[in-house]
């Protein structure tokens, strides 16, 4: 199931991607008389109700809208975390000059950083210029996860994203601590959509490719992962609470500016398409 946002009176909405249109969850839910969740959080235990919603959309209801006609937000609106991997991939440590982790390296961003499919992210050129795209795959946790083992860490998983971390390398590489290039504003778009676990199956076997104004700068397999999913679910589960709705993006693969000798840096204009297979494209402009 492909879960979004849209933005709609002013505010957020939960919708369902179908090939008869998106569903409004709320508005469906309220005249189908179903209980359906609008929130990541109700996914562990509402996944039949929004199957429900989909099994009886006819077409033409007032509640479902085409999807071109509609100004996506961030798929998941409002996490309580967002745990990003740095060097999760080997080939991306050696072009960063870094050694291959012994164990996962966490930083964080905050949810300023959060941005939709199709919007517009500001480069804060008056205080930096190294400006950097990261395609990653995206976690999105669906319950509370405390100490649990890498063999049951998957079942806490609500579904999975495309995520664009990107990061401004001269504010980032200033002093030991990440955080000031990491979490600019709309520095993490993530989308379009939400997929839910079931739909993907092993996260460790998926594609990801990143174009800059349609030249490919990223090609890579989360196959080549240092930690896997469910080493990472397992590892953050053990130092702090997860709770449904937190994500953790688990690191890129290799091709970022940075490690290219000419190192090309986006600018103003530069279209930037994210990809991680199964979850769609996403696309943001530089301005």
């Amino acid at each position: 199931m492909k879960l979004l946002t849209f933005k709609a009176d002013g505010e957020l909405k939960s919708g369902i991607a179908t090939d008869k249109g998106v569903i409004d969850v709320a508005a469906a839910g309220l005249a189908l008389g179903i209980d359906a969740p609008t929130t990541v959080a109700g996914l562990s235990d509402g996944l039949d109700k929004l199957k429900s919603l989909v099994d009886k959309v006819q077409g033409g209801e007032t509640w479902l809208h085409d999807e071109s006609s509609l100004t996506l937000g961030p798929c998941v609106s409002n996490p309580g975390k967002i745990i990003c991997v740095g060097l999760n991939y080997a080939k991306h440590a050696a072009e960063s000059n870094m050694p291959i982790p012994t164990s996962p390296v966490l930083f964080s961003k905050f949810n300023n950083s959060l941005a939709g499919h199709r919007e517009d992210v500001p480069l804060i050129d008056k205080v930096a210029s190294q400006f950097d795209y990261e395609v990653e795959l995206c976690v999105a946790i669906g319950k509370t996860a405390r100490n649990v083992s890498e063999a049951d860490a998957l079942s806490y998983v609500a579904g999975y994203c495309t995520a664009n971390d990107l990061s401004v390398r001269d504010l980032q590489m200033r002093t030991s601590q990440w955080l000031l290039g990491k979490t600019s504003d709309k520095f993490f778009p993530i989308g379009p959509y939400l997929v839910t676990a079931d739909e993907v199956g092993d996260p460790q076997t998926l594609r990801l490719t990143c174009t800059v104004n349609g030249e490919t700068r990223q090609n890579s397999n989360t196959s080549d992962m240092v930690f896997s999913v469910a080493q990472l679910v397992s590892y953050c589960s053990t130092y702090f609470t997860l709770e449904a709705g937190d994500l953790i993006t688990t690191g890129t693969p290799e091709g970022v500016a940075m490690g290219m000798p000419n190192q090309p840096w986006l600018k103003k204009g530069d279209v930037v398409e994210v990809e991680v297979e199964k979850l769609g494209k996403l696309t943001n402009t530089m301005v």
